[in-house]
């Protein structure tokens, strides 16, 4: 039952809509507005179809909010709020109400009014999909004929459910277009993947022996959809496939039978020639550039070749914002080499204390992040460390709030959940940090020792390698400083 505030809210944007009818406009336009609960400060910021904000509305006394769209272009909008955002389907002649829990921000989200169907349709097949790739290494054990039959039954099960749903609800073109696409590159980016999981890097040649029309969907794939460029399904479709057909040029240069490694500069920049050949849209090229790009560098590979890799993208984005982002990151990287002392920067801890990130290296220690928009991340990450800590008792782990939210938000959790509070820290100049220390990727971690010099800058604890992979360095520094005594 929708509480006072709301039915409130949707009253006023009834009045508001049932008036802009007769005031002689064309009608390219939208209300969008809506409440939060457990606000993480006192804001929402929304963009528009190409990902440039419209604008920033402070909620009111109540945590509401209520704002007109002039010049809609139809399309997917986002809306931003606590570091966690939404995408918004918005149409001529929407109005739009939204409620949402930031403590359970996609399973609480719903919307009503003008437009609602369409979204909440939407979210929904949006939250079938993530469940889906999340069991996306089981099916992969499958057989190709099985898994392709598999994948094709559940797009063909998702295709009809929705149009059942279209006989319930009058819907635009545009929104079927958007939904068909949605459930079909949902299923072409898992058969993209497929081979990665099944084979693995030692059989991943076998590959070509994939049946004749495992890939049928290729033919008729527009790589340049403007309108799709802000779908997840979409650009996780793009992703998988540029890696997929890159396995082509990698064998090309290695020998037939070799294991297959994806870190190879060769392969990542053929990656990127494959981006450049393909994509004419430039918003799609230099998005898909900067992030393979972005991949590639930010593992551990040599000075040089980040260096050849940035030379390489460089000549081929044509985004001067994120050549300078690349450019940057490729700069921090070099700070962040094994050997180096991990970077001077101001933490907080629980009680409110200042340190310098240095200070509070005792030992060899592992500095993993968590943000507070990330409920599975942050829970999976601290239950992962508790393990960590039985293994490693040598080892310290330090744990690293990236939000730059109030203090009251970070504690909420870290109390929620009954984290220990003696190495719980946030950054006092998140963005600078995050700068600094090329964090990317929220399951990156950092391994430093006694004298907080870096032994690895990126690491994942998720790893199914990490245990051994952390064992193997324990055991060589030990050996190195038992050699060092003598």
């Amino acid at each position: 039952m929708l509480t006072r505030q709301v039915a409130l809210s949707i009253l006023v944007l009834t009045m508001l809509f049932g008036c802009k009818k007769n005031n002689g406009s064309n009608g390219d336009y939208a209300f969008i507005g809506g409440e939060i609960i457990n606000p993480k400060n006192k804001s929402v910021v929304i963009y528009n179809t190409e990902g440039k904000i419209v604008d920033s509305i402070d909620l009111d006394a109540n945590n509401r909010f209520i704002h007109k769209i002039n010049n809609l272009q139809a399309g997917l909008y986002t809306i931003t709020h606590g570091g966690e955002y939404q995408m918004v389907l918005l149409e001529p002649n929407d109005s739009i109400m939204f409620r949402l829990n930031t403590y359970d921000f996609d399973e609480s989200l719903v919307f009503t009014g003008e437009g609602a169907k369409k979204n909440n349709y939407l979210i929904k097949t949006y939250l079938f999909n993530e469940h889906e790739e999340k069991k996306l290494m089981t099916y992969a054990k499958m057989e190709p004929e099985a898994f392709h039959d598999f994948i094709e039954k559940r797009r063909n099960k998702q295709l009809e459910e929705f149009n059942e749903f279209l006989t319930r609800s009058q819907e635009s073109e545009f929104f079927k277009s958007l939904m068909e696409a949605n459930i079909n590159f949902n299923s072409y980016a898992d058969k993209e993947i497929y081979p990665f999981a099944y084979f693995g890097n030692n059989k991943l040649i076998h590959i070509k022996d994939l049946p004749e029309d495992f890939y049928s969907h290729r033919n008729d794939i527009d790589y340049n959809a403007k309108h799709l460029s802000r779908f997840y399904s979409y650009n996780r479709f793009l992703f998988s496939y540029i890696d997929n057909i890159a396995i082509d040029s990698y064998y090309k240069n290695n020998p037939y039978h070799s294991a297959f490694d994806r870190h190879t500069i060769d392969y990542n920049k053929s990656k990127l020639d494959i981006i450049d050949s393909i994509i004419s849209d430039k918003d799609i090229k230099n998005y898909l550039l900067k992030y393979k790009t972005r991949d590639f560098v930010s593992h551990n590979h040599t000075e040089a070749e980040a260096n050849e890799m940035l030379n390489y993208y460089l000549m081929k984005s044509t985004s001067e914002e994120d050549k300078m982002y690349i450019s940057d990151l490729v700069t921090s990287l070099k700070l962040l080499r094994q050997g180096n002392p991990i970077p001077r920067l101001a933490i907080i801890n629980y009680d409110n204390t200042e340190h310098d990130l240095n200070s509070i290296i005792g030992k060899p220690t592992i500095i993993y992040f968590w943000s507070s928009n990330s409920k599975m991340q942050y829970r999976n990450s601290h239950y992962k460390v508790k393990s960590l800590k039985s293994k490693f008792p040598q080892v310290d782990f330090v744990s690293i709030n990236l939000n730059s939210n109030d203090d009251k938000s970070w504690k909420a959790i870290i109390d929620n959940y009954d984290f220990p509070t003696q190495k719980e820290y946030k950054f006092k100049y998140p963005k600078k940090a995050r700068k600094v220390l090329a964090v990317n990727y929220l399951n990156q971690a950092i391994i430093v020792d006694e004298d907080a010099t870096i032994l690895h800058p990126n690491v994942n604890i998720f790893k199914s390698d990490f245990e051994d992979m952390l064992g193997s360095l324990i055991e060589k520094r030990h050996l190195i400083a038992k050699q060092s005594a003598y």
